[in-house]
């Protein structure tokens, strides 16, 4: 409880017992799984096209590694609707640890799979199936940790509660590129290709187990306890989900998660690929650069909870967007300087400190756009639906459009902003209800 407690200063003193629980296990649990997630990507990055493509030049091994990364995306709306179904019907609490487990276990099983070299096109293909039960498994879990946090928060704090959970996607992707990092600076280039990045994935069965442990201590939410007490809960939420009135907020959500998807694979993802491949950046300081980004955002993202309990977080997530939007082109002019200080400058600024200022928002937000008797897929609906085009196609959609611009950046830039402008004004159009009445 220290971390969190350190996050968020003494906001949770208040907090009953059984909360702050629950807000630890949310904080564990997404911090485990965005760490196995988003490793998939800095492998991609830096690996996978060496791995498991590489008959192909580095451009196309990259954009196919880059295929691999989108299609986790692809069906973790499949996941959201399953389990987002099952934490409707049955509960918050063991929906999130199955989903660890899947998770986890995809994970550590690509650090045993053979590479191209050793068993040919067999490879990839297992690679892939890997990367879709790792998305499946993330279909469910975002859903579920942040209403984990939110339906257990004190009525004034739902805010703070809410991005809780954000802070470990922040901690997971940092614990994701520290730990790559470490291996490449202890491990000679080709013993790290050969062995070294297996570790990481290794790794995670440590974590998942720890996961397991902590989130089965949490007890299940005050809002679909009297949920089930009522007799309330729906057959088939995710056909409520698409039905008035909760189509209005399943859209709308989906357009205002544009921006946040399309940054966070751009800053966390794409830059590291474009630093290293096209700017010829060194590795380890790239890593480390996103390394302390991500840590800053983890520090930052409880400020914005607190900012989205004192002014609605509506407020908060689209004066946020808006400033990505405005930052998208003096950050990749800061990165084409091929000045590793001045990149760190922009990573920082644009993921260190705007990200956070409207990510730790959003966990309250969506929460505040659903009844509790279909939150949990409303919930996963917009966040994983939105996540195909708004994230999982984000590297393939910028490195082709810089492709077409004969490897200048600005025209994948405008695309970012476009994304930050519809983003803004379908955040603006939601009508969230008050987080003391969630």
């Amino acid at each position: 409880m220290t971390v969190i407690n350190a996050a968020a200063g003494d906001e949770t003193v208040g907090a009953s017992p059984q909360a702050r629980t629950a807000l630890w296990a949310s904080l564990v649990g997404t911090t485990i799984e965005w760490y196995d997630f988003f490793l998939y990507a800095t492998a991609a990055s830096l690996v996978f096209n060496k791995a498991f493509f590489p008959d192909q030049t580095t451009f196309v091994g990259t954009l196919l590694a880059f295929a691999t990364f989108a299609v986790g995306f692809l069906v973790r709306p499949i996941g959201g609707f399953v389990f987002g179904h099952v934490g409707d019907r049955i509960g918050r609490k063991k929906t999130l640890a199955l989903t660890m487990f899947l998770m986890g276990g995809a994970t550590a099983l690509m650090g045993l799979l053979p590479t191209a070299a050793q068993i040919g096109v067999l490879a990839p293909i297992l690679l892939l199936l890997l990367r879709i039960v790792q998305g499946f498994a993330l279909g469910g879990e975002w859903a579920g940790a942040v209403l984990l946090a939110v339906e257990h928060g004190p009525a004034r704090r739902r805010g703070l509660f809410g991005s809780i959970p954000q802070v470990g996607l922040a901690l997971g992707l940092a614990l994701g590129t520290g730990v790559f990092a470490l291996l490449q600076y202890v491990l000679p280039d080709d013993a790290f290709l050969a062995y070294g990045w297996r570790i990481a994935f290794l790794f995670s069965i440590v974590l998942v187990v720890f996961g397991i442990v902590v989130r089965l201590k949490a007890t299940e939410t005050p809002a679909f306890e009297k949920v089930r007490a009522s007799g309330d809960r729906v057959a088939v939420p995710v056909r409520e989900v698409f039905k008035p009135p909760a189509l209005r907020s399943t859209v709308l959500g989906m357009l205002s998660r544009w921006g946040e998807g399309a940054a966070f694979n751009t800053w966390g993802v794409f830059a590291i690929s474009y630093a290293t491949s096209t700017l010829k950046l060194g590795k380890i300081p790239v890593l480390v650069t996103v390394t302390v980004a991500a840590l800053l955002m983890a520090v930052l993202i409880p400020v914005s909870g607190l900012l989205a309990d004192r002014f609605g977080p509506k407020r908060v997530y689209a004066a946020g967007i808006a400033a990505y939007g405005v930052a998208v082109f003096p950050v990749f002019a800061l990165f084409d300087t091929r000045d590793i200080w001045l990149y760190a400058v922009g990573m920082v600024m644009v993921f260190g400190v705007i990200h956070a200022s409207f990510y730790g928002a959003q966990g309250s937000l969506y929460a505040s756009l659903f009844p509790a008797r279909i939150r949990y897929t409303g919930l996963s609906t917009v966040y994983q639906l939105s996540g195909v085009y708004a994230s999982g196609l984000t590297p393939l959609i910028l490195t082709a459009l810089i492709g077409a611009a004969g490897g200048t950046p600005w025209l994948a830039c405008g695309y970012l902003v476009l994304t930050a402008a519809i983003a803004v004004v379908a955040t603006l159009l939601l009508k969230p209800t008050p987080l003391d009445q969630i």
